[in-house]
């Protein structure tokens, strides 16, 4: 795939220019300080693929998307997070990467754009809000509950289980209990997949808490939790058995 860099800082150039030297599917062909220069270049070359930069002076990299016709797949590139949701509303985007920059993430948004043109209109939703979950995982490590109009800090890490109780769910810290007014499915879109899973229409564990298993139900500190016979496989796709 043929593809440019638009990024007023060079510094942030030089790096993802660095990272597409590293995979022969990419060909850098031009880079861009500004998005208009960008957009002369297009008016006289077809591109695959732009790493787009979002805060640039005097023209925005949205201002950039608005402005050429048909545009080109586009990975945004960025150190705010907080523009994930508007992004997604440009079918041309594929991906969402916030700096610093991973070769782990660079890649997956790599493999993003190699597949997008296969995507369908429906599929499209469903991976534009799995990307903007991956932006908050990679990027957050705690979520806030309010409790008597009291906003409480909890780390994802030390969350051990969640449970639904009618309208309520609890939610199982190393350290404490909250009660809180919402729904398990609300929770789980907050919850990063890599440490968490649903194995009960009532249960969301933490993974690593677990201490054993047996039959259909997990231990997790002196709870046992039960395990759908649905959600068993992915549980034990999760384990890192001998």
């Amino acid at each position: 795939m043929n593809c440019i860099i638009i990024d007023d800082e060079e510094m942030a150039r030089a790096i993802i220019a660095q990272m597409i030297s590293k995979h022969k599917e990419l060909t850098l062909i031009d880079e861009f300080s500004n998005a208009i220069q960008a957009i002369k270049f297009l008016n006289q070359n077809q591109v695959d693929l732009i790493f787009l930069d979002i805060h640039m002076p005097d023209f925005t990299g949205f201002d950039f998307i608005q402005t050429i016709k048909n545009p080109p797949k586009i990975v945004l590139v960025t150190s705010d997070k907080n523009f994930a949701i508007e992004a997604f509303e440009y079918d041309c985007i594929v991906d969402y990467l916030v700096k610093p920059i991973t070769e782990e993430r660079f890649l997956k948004a790599l493999q993003k754009a190699k597949t997008a043109q296969s995507i369908s209109v429906d599929q499209t939703v469903t991976v534009a809000k799995k990307i903007e979950k991956e932006v908050t995982e990679d990027n957050t490590k705690e979520f806030y509950v309010n409790i008597d109009r009291r906003l409480i800090k909890i780390e994802f890490e030390s969350v051990k289980v969640v449970e639904a109780k009618g309208d309520y769910i609890h939610i199982k810290t190393d350290d404490k209990n909250y009660i809180v007014h919402s729904t398990l499915k609300k929770i789980e879109d907050k919850l990063p997949d890599n440490l968490f899973l649903k194995v009960h229409r009532s249960y969301i564990i933490n993974t690593q808490k677990i201490i054993d298993i047996e039959d259909n139900s997990v231990l997790i500190g002196k709870e046992v939790i039960p395990v759908s016979r649905a959600n068993r496989p992915e549980l034990m796709k999760r384990l890192n058995l001998l």
